[in-house]
């Protein structure tokens, strides 16, 4: 269905009732808490409250690429944040991320802890605590680190800009969908191109760049995203495609993509992680 009724914008924009859509009784144009909850505090050094969302998934890789490389210190309690549900909003979130987005991570190892939010921050954080997945030489961190910001700065138009109208918005739009599904393709071109000439997006070894990048436009060529992979016609980024296929093939990736999961099969849903032996009896 396309919208062809013009909109006139008002003179002064107020929020008076819910615009619709999937999120639409939790969006609101005011920040802080909406109701005192504290968050739950678990045994281990790092406490992350989130959501197996992309930007929530980048952490949970993370934090199993770590332990997998030895570091006891990254062990986590994982606490299930359902957005959906306005838990975002609870006081304790908000005490640790005043924006109210998944992933936020606490860091009690340290006195007093030290709170982390922002799911691209999360990932530096962890990679220089543990000296791991960022490069020391000058110019591969500078690349490592050109991506990763890439990311941060792309992400929103292939999340809030194409899969919001895509697929969350009330009814379907043309303008909107048209314009953001052409910005996500030629992303998606931007990255191909890159991989062509590289095996990993900072060159020859797998950072938090590919970390940071993978949930989302890995998660896109393989079909998880938004039901639009033959809409996007994903199979022609057959670079991405080989990046994504070798980093699925990563133990530490196939069991941080299912931490604080609550779609799909039950044996690919872990609610929350609290022990590595949460992972028996799932598919991975």
């Amino acid at each position: 269905m396309t919208d062809t009724t013009e909109y006139t914008p008002p003179k002064v924009w107020t929020w008076e009732k819910p615009n619709g859509g999937q999120f639409a009784n939790v969006n609101r144009p005011t920040a802080g808490s909406r109701e005192k909850k504290e968050l739950p505090i678990g045994r281990h050094p790092i406490q992350l409250y989130s959501m197996g969302t992309p930007n929530g998934v980048k952490v949970t890789i993370m934090l199993e690429e770590l332990l997998a490389l030895g570091h006891i210190g990254a062990e986590y309690d994982a606490w299930l944040i359902r957005i959906s549900k306005g838990d975002q909003f609870g006081s304790g979130f908000v005490k640790i991320n005043p924006n109210s987005k998944i992933p936020a991570l606490l860091d009690r190892s340290k006195s007093p802890p030290i709170p982390i939010f922002e799911s691209g921050s999360i990932l530096l954080y962890l990679a220089e605590k543990f000296d791991a997945f960022l490069p020391k030489d000058i110019a591969t961190r500078t690349e490592t680190m050109n991506w990763l910001f890439w990311q941060m700065g792309s992400a929103p138009y292939l999340g809030g800009g194409f899969g919001h109208f895509y697929a969350y918005a009330p009814f379907k739009m043309e303008y909107p969908i048209d314009r953001f599904a052409m910005e996500t393709k030629r992303q998606l071109d931007v990255l191909d191109q890159r991989l062509a000439e590289n095996e990993y997006l900072a060159g020859k070894e797998y950072t938090i760049a590919d970390i940071a990048v993978f949930p989302w436009y890995g998660a896109l060529v393989k079909g998880w995203l938004y039901g639009a992979s033959e809409f996007l016609s994903v199979h022609e980024y057959v670079n991405v495609q080989r990046w994504a296929d070798r980093i699925l093939e990563r133990p530490a990736v196939k069991r941080g993509r299912i931490v604080n999961r609550t779609w799909g099969e039950p044996s690919e849903q872990l609610l929350e992680r609290h022990d590595s032996s949460d992972f028996d009896n799932k598919s991975l």
